[in-house]
């Protein structure tokens, strides 16, 4: 997931500080799925039972280092986004999140239940619950999600998740189809054989797809006011609350939808009377006012900002704030990808794996605060993870330069020369200089390359980057292994801007992937994800796992209902009251 990436990575790379790394940091990380998994019809119906001494009314205040750019549906990928669009739209199913265990279960959402597979998994069907509105009071029906599903084929669609259409209609989906302008996609793709049911017949097996169908992207639209670009600006609710006012990047206030039916949603509590978003301000600050909680600061919070550096010690030894302190898995991983085009020699992989001094990387970012050391590219969050550790990465956090020296000079490229690229802030400046001090010892010859920040993913995203080595960071989209290890490791993806950022590209590899893709059960392709994930690490070495990222933050203490969830990397604002 790019964009959602991207804003990870900046998150990242503006936070941390604070505590230290040592190898009982690295061996913290324990499994989080055992809190996931598929609910059942019943589990699909509202209303929500709600918090512990829930009380309804008030306002409710959120404060975000940066704006929303898309509050169309359709366009929004970003967790944040996700989060702000569950106040007003709603998709097919979603995650409900119990703000007393913390458990997530996916649930049917608009639909009664997370949906019916037929065909080998190819097909699938949903029912939509009756009483769903638009909040002009009209009803909604299944011609509504068809024809959201519709405009994702529109060109100016171009930021949100691609899987319901490239699963429909190929990788070159807006060839297939150009979109509503162009007519209805026929009943062989998308059919709505009565008001409530709708039927997608996808080209090959889909297990995951009832995660998928909650993607933002997975809506009703009513098409009378579809007004293409400009709905970015004021899309329709079909959700709780409505846009009462948005000044993008300054302020975003929702107040209630009296159209929304609190029975049929088992997801929203929506206990307050309205919401209030604070939008562009400083981190530092951010985290400041959520600390002090003065004014309406004490009924705050925010989504998905990390504590700023300098603050994370005090709130970590300060008792006032352990009550209100969020600190859970995300579902991102960060790594250095060596670039398998350019560094083809495997041993040479594997003696950069040996020397990389992750535990000096985890406390650069921010130390166990704002991540584990990790032993693989899978997260704690995603569903069969397992804590392996095929490279050796915890179990030597801090590197072995001795013993990669020697395997380099076995492999008779002692003095190999290495272009470590960086984005040049300050942050990757100081964490690169201790990175190439290290591979220097271990016999490395390494050439630091600063890059944009801005288009830092751009650069390392061409195939011809001219760079041994640079950083990514990368989330599931939903709790399987089929968003992290297709997206990043299939060499058939390989391009400009394309996720695969070590170019790694194994025959054997792709066919395993192709092969785990066709399984029709969840939960046995999560086994083999994670195996097959463990085996390309193992072998061909195209990254160095580096941290389990982790979510740090402090809410205001007026509020109540507090939950996070860690399939979005975000706080869950469903459940929230003022107490």
């Amino acid at each position: 997931m790019p964009a959602l990436v991207a804003v990870s990575a900046l998150t990242l790379t503006a936070c941390g500080g604070g505590s230290s790394s040592s190898s009982g940091d690295a061996k913290k990380a324990t499994a989080e799925v055992a809190n996931f998994g598929l609910g059942t019809a019943a589990d699909s119906q509202g209303p929500v039972k709600g918090a512990a001494g829930a009380k309804k009314g008030g306002t409710a205040y959120d404060i975000e280092p940066a704006g929303f750019d898309y509050l169309d549906p359709s366009q929004q990928y970003v967790n944040t986004y996700q989060v702000v669009g569950s106040l007003y739209s709603r998709q097919l199913t979603g995650y409900k999140t119990d703000p007393a265990t913390g458990k997530v279960i996916l649930v049917g959402d608009m639909a009664t239940d997370t949906g019916t597979q037929s065909d080998g998994g190819k097909t699938w069907t949903w029912t939509l619950k009756k009483g769903l509105k638009f909040e002009d009071g009209t009803p909604i029906t299944s011609k509504d999600v068809k024809y959201a599903v519709e405009r994702l084929y529109s060109p100016y669609q171009t930021q949100g998740a691609t899987y319901f259409q490239t699963w429909l209609s190929g990788a070159d989906y807006r060839k297939v189809y150009a979109g509503p302008d162009a007519g209805e996609l026929p009943d062989s793709v998308i059919a709505t054989p009565d008001a409530q049911t709708i039927v997608f017949h996808f080209q090959a097996p889909h297990a995951d797809a009832p995660y998928a169908a909650q993607m933002p992207n997975i809506t009703a639209i009513e098409r009378s006011k579809d007004d293409k670009e400009k709905y970015n600006n004021h899309p329709v609710s079909i959700g709780p609350y409505k846009i009462k006012s948005y000044e993008p990047d300054k302020s975003l206030v929702f107040e209630r939808n009296p159209e929304w039916d609190p029975s049929t949603d088992p997801i929203r509590a929506a206990n307050v009377d309205s919401w209030s978003f604070e939008l562009g301000i400083d981190q530092a600050l951010l985290t400041q006012r959520l600390m002090a909680g003065s004014g309406n600061d004490k009924d705050a919070v925010t989504i998905a900002a990390n504590a700023d550096n300098a603050s994370i010690k005090t709130i970590q030894s300060d008792a006032q704030y352990a009550s209100r302190t969020i600190n859970q898995y995300e579902p991102y991983v960060d790594v250095f990808n060596i670039n398998t085009t350019r560094v083809t020699d495997v041993n040479v992989r594997k003696a950069l794996a040996v020397a990389f001094p992750t535990a000096t990387v985890q406390k650069l970012l921010g130390g166990s605060a704002t991540g584990d050391v990790a032993g693989n590219l899978m997260s704690p969050t995603v569903g069969g993870w397992q804590n392996t550790d095929p490279l050796g990465v915890k179990a030597t956090p801090n590197g072995d330069p001795v013993k990669a020296k020697a395997m380099l000079t076995a492999a008779g490229k002692v003095g190999y020369t290495i272009v470590l690229a960086y984005s040049n802030t300050t942050r990757w400046q100081t964490t690169t200089a201790a990175i190439a001090d290290q591979l220097n010892a271990a016999g490395f010859n390494v050439q630091r390359k600063e890059l944009d920040p801005t288009s830092y993913y751009t650069q390392i995203g061409k195939p011809d980057n001219g760079f041994d080595l640079y950083r990514s960071g990368w989330g599931a989209d939903w709790p399987v292994g089929s968003t992290v290890v297709p997206p990043t490791l299939d060499g058939r993806t390989i391009g400009d801007g394309a996720p695969n950022y070590s170019h790694y590209n194994s025959a054997t590899s792709n066919a395993e992937m192709d092969r785990i893709n066709k399984i029709t059960d969840v939960k046995e392709q999560a086994a083999e994800w994670m195996k097959l994930s463990d085996t390309i690490l193992a072998n061909d070495v195209p990254m160095i796992p580096t941290t389990y990222d982790k979510y740090f933050q402090v809410y205001g203490a007026g509020l109540g209902g507090v939950a996070y969830n860690p399939v979005l990397g975000a706080v869950d604002l469903s459940n929230i009251f003022i107490k």
